[in-house]
């Protein structure tokens, strides 16, 4: 059997102050908050879910934000960046934007494209790069439109304490193809058109340190419950332990360490976020898993307030 994942799902992240959180990546980037929930392991932190309008896979990126908690440090055994693509065209538009805000950026060219480098409040490595693949992203918000918007992942760079192990891994096991080499990059492809590029960092950069400014995981997709079953069996049959399935409401996910010391997880399509409020309003309740509800009053005392705002 051989299998082939279609990209990135999701990539979930640890940062700070929550409103921070809220106010850069809607105020500023100007996605949705698809879902606002509580961390399943630790119901006084949230869980914070930003997308396009939808909430696709492949555009969604998450946070637990834990206000006042240890900075991380970036390096070996994560990702080391996240990247976005947007509209051809539309690179001034986002230079003016961090321009006006004061967000520092390096403008820096890779197989050829041009990428915008920047940090977000927290310390995460993000950057920006304009493609023709992916659907527009429809939701429009703080001057941000839907002609220049984020249509979700453009890939991930991955910092690797065994970059043979992981490339053997990303292209034997998850199916990736191998489609260049440059410095010390290599560079992988997924049959997505969103999400699914990849960057292998070869040389050292430094063992990295979980905390806020670190990415936790990174989430590939399987297509519905028995295509994660399958992966599942296949992942262990190549010599790596898999956890069983953890239920995470919007979607099913599956975890493993790969030899480079990443945390790897692989996450079903649906249901999505719409499934316990609609697409009109989701992102606007806090929503509690089952188990929880019975407790929402000590946990929203808990939580510091957030709002989604238009930032001046």
């Amino acid at each position: 059997m051989s299998k082939k994942t279609m990209g990135i799902h999701h990539i979930t992240a640890i940062v700070g102050n929550p409103q921070e959180n809220v106010d850069f990546y809607s105020g500023v980037l100007g996605l949705r908050l698809v879902k606002k929930t509580v961390n399943f392991d630790d119901p006084g932190t949230y869980h914070l879910y930003f997308g396009n309008e939808g909430g696709k896979p492949g555009t969604i990126i998450t946070f637990f934000p834990w206000a006042g908690a240890r900075q991380g440090i970036i390096g070996d055994g994560q990702v080391g960046v996240t990247s976005y693509v947007v509209p051809k065209g539309s690179i001034g538009f986002w230079e003016n934007r961090f321009e006006k805000f004061h967000i520092p950026y390096t403008k820096m060219g890779r197989f050829g494209e041009q990428y915008l480098a920047f940090d977000d409040p927290h310390g995460l490595h993000l950057e920006i790069v304009e493609r023709e693949e992916g659907e527009v992203n429809s939701w429009n918000f703080g001057g941000v439109t839907s002609e220049v918007a984020i249509k979700g992942f453009g890939g991930a760079t991955l910092l690797s304490t065994q970059p043979k192990k992981t490339a053997e891994l990303l292209e034997k096991v998850l199916g990736f193809e191998l489609i260049g080499e440059e410095g010390d990059l290599v560079r992988f492809r997924s049959s997505a058109d969103i999400g699914n590029i990849i960057d292998l960092k070869v040389t050292p950069s430094g063992r990295g340190q979980m905390g806020v400014g670190t990415v936790h995981h990174i989430a590939w997709r399987a297509s519905d419950d028995q295509d994660q079953l399958d992966w599942k069996k296949y992942v262990e049959e190549n010599g790596y332990g898999v956890t069983p399935v953890q239920d995470r409401n919007y979607f099913n996910a599956i975890y493993f360490r790969e030899h480079g010391e990443m945390l790897f997880e692989i996450a079903t399509d649906p249901p999505g976020f719409a499934h316990d409020e609609s697409q009109e309003t989701m992102g606007e309740k806090l929503m509690l898993p089952e188990q929880y509800e019975p407790h929402r009053d000590k946990i929203e005392h808990v939580l510091l307030p957030i709002e989604v705002r238009g930032i001046d």
